[in-house]
């Protein structure tokens, strides 16, 4: 009989999410918490709900959950019918450690329908008797949603921010997990080979990346980008999305390539190379030579205890000693269930590093004539940073 789970390729066991349940319920006794909200509309920037019920948002849908202290099963709100209830107890083999699917036909790109999520969450914690609740990530929910529930429990229930709490938790990846973020890099070393295979010249930029996105999904990846563009040499070929995409590219181009996607399981890591359809010219082997080497410098600093924000500096200090420009955005990063998690190698992050991060690591810079990047992922281990999680060169490549 089919009950749905041979639809999930993978996984994560049943012992992971009780893992995972067991340390926020602790957390949630220290700060005397009855339950969590969070809401998520999408799996490239919203892995909360996946990582509390292993079934993600996708296509800008919202998808709350409720996670209650005392042992219960969660309370999923949905997309469907007005006034739709599934109720699962906690044993559907889909939805584990769910109690009941409630379900309306709310919409972020209609405003009004925003409350109506938060009448069935503010129903199921006022059915559970919950007066103190901690909203996760609430500065991503519509304010619709946030007014609402304060609105509706307002002196029944207190609310705090509990992001931080959970944030620190879903950070340190367990032994499964690692064993999954291994297996993204291992298929975006894959993805990347089949584009070397595959490229020519006159095929469109969207065509390139599109050769990818095929190759990924059947490896196992659901959702992620595919950024890149051409160019000639000598005017630089920057991350692009599909929008701008339509460039052909000629022999003797080059083109850069940014893949982030996730890999079976749902979790990302993010790889980044430059292909040239011809000889690479030496500012372009430069210019990767020097990024490689501030990436370099960065794994040197990571370690249990680490200061973000001092490696940060440290990354600057070095490219204002070679020459090249300060880091104005981001370029290494927490990766898990959600693209860019915490922590942010970045002067405005407050954590430390710890074992079991799993980071991105990207410096580049980029000049009217340059783009120069490379991008690999490596775990925080014991006793350092851990070899690196891609097998793909760090070279520039160049396909005669």
């Amino acid at each position: 009989m089919d009950n749905g789970t041979e639809r999930i390729p993978t996984r994560v066991s049943e012992r992971e999410l009780a893992r995972r349940w067991s340390a926020v319920r602790a957390v949630m006794a220290d700060r005397g918490l009855d339950a969590l909200v969070m809401q998520s509309s999408n799996d490239w920037l919203g892995g909360y709900v996946k990582w509390f019920t292993d079934i993600p948002a996708h296509n800008g849908y919202p998808r709350s959950v409720v996670f209650y202290a005392d042992g219960r099963p969660m309370s999923v709100v949905d997309m469907g019918p007005f006034r739709g209830r599934r109720v699962l107890e906690g044993r559907d083999p889909v939805h584990r450690g769910v109690g009941e699917i409630l379900t309306t036909p709310a919409f972020l790109s209609i405003a009004y329908t925003h409350d109506y999520e938060a009448e069935l969450v503010a129903g199921a914690l006022a059915a559970h008797g919950c007066r103190s609740i901690g909203l996760v990530a609430p500065g991503a929910m519509p304010s619709g949603f946030v007014d609402g529930l304060r609105r509706r429990l307002s002196g029944h229930a207190g609310f705090s921010d509990a992001t931080e709490a959970v944030d620190r938790l879903k950070a340190i990846k367990s032994e499964e997990e690692i064993a999954l973020i291994r297996r993204c890099a291992q298929l975006q070393d894959a993805v990347f080979a089949r584009v070397l295979e595959g490229i020519r010249p006159g095929m469109r930029d969207v065509e390139i990346t599109a050769l990818a996105q095929h190759a990924a999904q059947v490896l196992g990846s659901e959702q992620g980008i595919f950024l890149g563009s051409s160019a000639p040499l000598g005017q630089r070929s920057s991350f692009l999305g599909r929008h701008m995409q339509g460039r052909r590219i000629q022999k003797g181009d080059h083109f850069s390539l940014l893949i982030e996607v996730n890999g079976p399981g749902g979790f990302y890591t993010e790889i980044a190379r430059t292909i040239v359809l011809g000889r690479a010219s030496q500012e372009l082997l430069d210019g990767f030579a020097a990024v490689k080497a501030a990436q370099e410098h960065t794994l040197s600093l990571i370690r249990p205890g680490a200061s973000c924000r001092e490696i940060a500096a440290a990354h600057d200090e070095w490219m204002r000693a070679h020459g090249l420009p300060e880091e104005m955005r981001l370029y290494a990063h927490g990766q898990g269930y959600d693209m860019v998690e915490r922590p942010l190698i970045r002067a405005d992050e407050s954590w430390t590093l710890e074992a079991g991060m799993c980071l991105a690591v990207h410096p580049g810079y980029e000049t009217e004539s340059l783009f120069a990047v490379i991008c690999d992922n490596y775990m925080v281990e014991a006793d350092g940073v851990s070899a690196c999680l891609h097998a793909t060169e760090k070279r520039i490549f160049e396909v005669c």
